[in-house]
């Protein structure tokens, strides 16, 4: 929304500055975005008139012309406007006056000069050398009753500013200047001082016939039939001004004067010509296969989703939003109707998106407009028209048809003092909000503590407590909120123990040498393919962007994206992690605080290691790193937890290279390199390994448990197995860790670890030989061998039963 604020100033004219008018609209809820000078700044340029032209000797492009600058003497000025003429009022920029910089970016100055021998005592400007417009055929033509030697800044109020202001959605009513002035009375205690409403007699007995077939679409329609209007006079220059201020192009008296009122009062209308008419009107919904041609060139198809105003023949007018080109106003046009109405939002919404553009009126449809004033704004229009288009003898006046047809309902909306207080956090009383409510022109009624507040017909953004809690925020004024810590009680609790905290388990992984990033939840739908396997992943139904159009169920598409963003500069070691939300399909999750009905959504914890396991150094030779490097890291985090390790395969993962990762007899992540086909097709040198856990399994912490340390020696023992090479270790290391817990005879053992694998001479071609080391030891006694023989019989048993393994 842009205006003048000269313009606003003479409906209400607060004592402030321009600044601070500025910042309390802003501060109100209306954010003024910008204040610029209608002009740009020039000096010593009056008002002036050309009293003699004659022919320069030496040039026939130029004119010597005698101008009265009201200083009393005339001064010669030479011109090469070609629209100049005796009589003619010109702005003139006298000798020493500072014009606006030219292409160079330097200010002009005007001096004393010499053109083919002729001396020139100042230059007759056009619009464009003083910057108010790209119009460059000529003089400025001024009216005639301008007054000669004024100056020129003055008479044409350029001393004005231009205020843009960003309206949020539900504020429809300030898209006026009376609105916004409405604002500034409420806001300063500041009088109103609103357009004289002037009701002209009805000179002429023609009604058009009207009919509302879609009382869902039109709430009220009101017109009136106007003929004899001269559609060529010129719009007032002061009409214009405001109209250029404002952002809007003069065109014709009778289109200007229908924005100048939707500017000024916020009621768009339409005008017709009432001869291109066939027939009455009806207010519609749209047929299938039914076209308009609109007035900005566009021919449009519509449906009975878009609203319409037809004559006997054909649609004249696409309903709030454009009218059609065959019944538009031209300078030939002599009887007109009329034009305004109450169109339902719900009707308007959407509809000017559809087909690719918007207009000034249904954007203000389409949040509501004032359904009460429809006759007096008419009457307004009407009255300019009357004064602009020919006067009151040769313009003859309709009466107005108004037509209520279906208005809506504006149920009292309660406010209570005391909640009031609780949302606002200022101790107000009920004279206090009975005074806000006044200066915001609500009518009320009020109780101890309770008010109930009608809406105006203008205001369609109160419906709710909180809408009235919000006006009075607003005019009280958010500045004079004092900004206080907030004041509860509270109790210190104990972190539970077993439990590690998120930003625990960051700095966890990052002790291990990972980098956090952070990534968007939406990612592109292939790598839902590459990277899990996943042919319907969560859709969004608005993204962002092309390359975000779905949900991600595991993390590591992210981090291969943010592996080649880092090869891509010329890093070339690449240790990252991210904890983040996947979003998972699942029909058993029922609507939560936290959750949505069909969806889980669990953190998780995923890292990725490339290139060398550690930065080059003289102390250990440059290795990459591989899948047990990753495996120790993702160990270390879960000590003194164990995990388990089981060969499995997964769609990012190469074959023989990944594991499912189990802690508590649960699969909680997965690890391994990745795939050969993924590495080629993302173009990544190395392939990077990776692994992605529950982050709700590494917060589980094991609390420590008392236990007695032995006096005694530990003995250690090697065992080596020779079992068959499909036999996997972990289940071998299973067995010895049940044989522990279960078997009294290996109560001692207090660990085992494997220490070498292998295969060749000696062997046959299908067996592998696995040797483990034990660490035994007992809290009462000196170990025998006995017993000590008696434990490892008692492992080499359980290994032979289960897999056959036998002593090397």
């Amino acid at each position: 929304m842009q205006f003048s604020e000269n313009w606003l100033r003479t409906m209400v004219d607060p004592k402030m500055t321009s600044d601070e008018l500025s910042h309390m609209l802003t501060m109100s809820g209306l954010e003024v975005e910008e204040v610029e000078p209608v002009a740009p700044p020039f000096n010593n340029v009056v008002v002036a008139e050309i009293r003699e032209i004659a022919k320069h000797p030496d040039a026939d492009k130029l004119n010597v012309c005698q101008v009265d600058v009201g200083t009393g003497s005339l001064l010669n000025i030479v011109c090469g406007a070609p629209n100049v003429r005796v009589g003619m009022k010109v702005p003139c920029a006298m000798v020493g006056a500072i014009l606006p910089p030219g292409a160079d970016g330097k200010p002009f100055e005007i001096k004393i000069g010499k053109l083919r021998g002729v001396e020139s005592y100042g230059m007759l400007c056009s619009a464009r050398e003083l910057k108010l417009s790209e119009d460059h055929g000529g003089l400025m033509d001024l009216p005639s009753d301008a007054p000669v030697g004024q100056n020129f800044r003055d008479y044409y109020q350029l001393n004005d500013l231009k205020f843009t202001i960003k309206l949020t959605p539900n504020k429809a009513d300030c898209l006026s200047l009376l609105g916004v002035a409405r604002e500034v009375s409420a806001l300063t205690g500041t009088a109103m001082q609103l357009p004289e409403a002037v009701v002209l007699p009805v000179t002429l007995q023609e009604v058009l016939p009207v009919k509302v077939s879609a009382p869902d679409l039109c709430g009220r329609f009101a017109g009136r039939v106007i003929r004899g209007v001269n559609a060529r006079a010129a719009t007032p220059e002061w009409m214009k001004q405001r109209l250029e201020r404002s952002g809007q192009r003069p065109i014709s008296a009778l289109v200007d004067i229908s924005n100048y009122v939707m500017l000024e009062l916020g009621r768009p209308s339409h005008v017709f010509d009432l001869d291109k008419i066939h027939g009455g009107l009806e207010v519609r919904w749209g047929k299938a296969g039914e076209s308009l041609k609109l007035l900005n060139g566009n021919t449009v198809e519509v449906d009975d989703w878009v609203g319409v105003i037809s004559d006997d023949k054909e649609i004249e007018s696409l309903a709030g939003i454009m009218g059609g080109d065959s019944t538009s106003v031209t300078l030939d046009t002599q009887n007109i109707y009329l034009e305004a109405a109450f169109w339902w939002p719900q009707a308007i919404q959407g509809r000017a998106r559809r087909f690719n553009f918007s207009t000034d009126a249904a954007h203000r449809f389409e949040r509501g407009v004032d359904f009460a004033s429809i006759v007096e704004h008419i009457e307004r229009i009407s009255a300019l028209i009357v004064e602009i288009c020919g006067g009151a003898e040769q313009v003859k006046l309709g009466p107005v048809d108004d037509q209520i047809v279906n208005l809506p309902q504006r149920p009292p909306v309660k406010l209570r003092t005391a909640r009031a207080v609780k949302v606002i956090g200022v101790a107000l009383d009920d004279a206090r909000i009975a005074d806000i409510f006044t200066r915001l022109g609500l009518q009320f009624t009020q109780q101890p503590g309770e008010f109930l507040v009608t809406p105006p017909s203008y205001r369609f953004d109160i419906e709710i407590e909180e809408d009235l809690i919000e006006e009075v925020a607003r005019v009280y004024g958010f500045e004079n909120i004092p900004a206080l810590p907030p004041v509860a009680a509270n109790a210190m609790l104990i972190a539970p123990e077993n439990q590690r905290s998120l930003f625990a388990v960051r700095r966890l992984v990052a002790d291990q040498d990972y980098q956090e990033v952070v990534n968007y939840s939406f990612v592109e739908e292939a790598w839902e393919k590459d990277f899990a396997g996943n042919d319907a992943p969560v859709k969004l139904l608005n993204p962002i962007a092309s390359q975000m159009s779905v949900m991600r169920t595991n993390l590591i598409g992210s981090l291969i994206a943010n592996t080649r963003y880092n090869l891509n500069r010329k890093l070339n070691r690449v240790r990252i992690f991210e904890i983040g939300a996947v979003y998972l399909q699942d029909a058993s999750v029922q609507d939560g605080p936290l959750e949505v009905a069909g969806y889980h959504q669990p953190k998780r914890l995923a890292a990725l290691a490339y290139g060398p396991v550690a930065e080059e150094q003289w102390g250990q030779d440059t290795r990459n790193v591989d899948f047990f490097d990753i495996k120790a890291d993702l160990e270390a985090l879960f000590a003194p937890g164990s995990l388990r390790f089981v060969k499995n395969e997964h769609v990012a993962l190469h074959p023989g290279r990944s594991a499912n990762i189990e802690f508590d007899g649960k699969v909680i992540g997965f690890i391994g390199e990745l795939h050969p086909r993924l590495q080629q097709k993302y173009d990544l040198p190395l392939a990077p390994v990776v692994f992605e856990v529950d982050v709700t399994a590494l917060q589980q912490v094991q609390v420590p448990s008392y236990q007695e340390i032995s006096k005694f020696q530990a003995v250690t023992r090697d065992l080596a197995l020779v079992v068959k090479q499909t036999v996997v270790v972990q289940n071998l290391l299973d067995v010895f860790k049940s044989e522990t817990q279960q078997n009294e005879a290996c109560k001692i053992v207090q660990g085992f670890v494997l220490f070498d694998e292998y295969r060749g001479k000696g062997l046959e071609a299908d067996e592998k030989s696995l040797a483990f080391r034990f660490s035994l030891q007992d809290t009462q006694s000196t170990l025998q061998d006995d017993k000590v023989e008696a434990a490892m019989q008692a492992l080499v048993q359980a290994a032979s039963q289960q897999f056959a393994a036998k002593l090397r």
